[in-house]
């Protein structure tokens, strides 16, 4: 069952990541030996399923992340989005290897209820050696309804 960090101190440091793929990185959260980041916990989500270039998170917007119109902000979609995509691209990443977001681009192409459980799927288009190309949509868990779509170039680089 995955956990999510509380204090910097339960993260792994960067040379005890650098040591793992990016895929062992993530299986080690979804099972619980790594934590989650502490967004997680903050945004309402958390991962449910990991494979090599797919990424799944399964959230519930709260109203602690709604828009002053009380509808749920656009930056919730673009978090969630950003993460499953990103993680995607992760699977591929390989040891002495890091990850970040060059850019992303989502389309909401409906408003999400308050407290309506998502699963935010990311599947990996591209991965080379320093570049990743990934897509994403958040579906409804029980209407299978499409909410919101996105894409995204990741950078990978060679750290070790």
């Amino acid at each position: 069952m995955p956990r999510i960090a509380e204090t910097p101190e339960d993260l792994l440091s960067q040379s005890e990541a650098l040591k793992l793929s990016g895929l062992e990185f993530m299986q080690k959260i979804l099972d619980g030996t790594n934590p989650g980041p502490p967004i997680a916990a903050t945004m309402g989500y958390i991962l449910r399923d990991v494979a090599e270039g797919r990424a799944v998170f399964r959230g519930a917007p709260s109203f602690s992340v709604t828009n002053p119109m009380g509808t749920v902000h656009g930056g919730w979609y673009g978090t969630l989005l950003d993460s499953a995509m990103a993680c995607a691209v992760m699977t591929h990443v390989p040891r002495g290897s890091v990850y970040t977001t060059l850019e992303y681009k989502i389309n909401i192409l409906r408003g999400i209820p308050l407290g309506m459980e998502i699963d935010c799927i990311g599947t990996t288009t591209h991965a080379g050696r320093s570049t990743g190309v990934a897509t994403g949509e958040i579906r409804g868990v029980q209407d299978g309804k499409l909410y919101a779509t996105g894409s995204t170039t990741c950078l990978i680089m060679k750290i070790a």
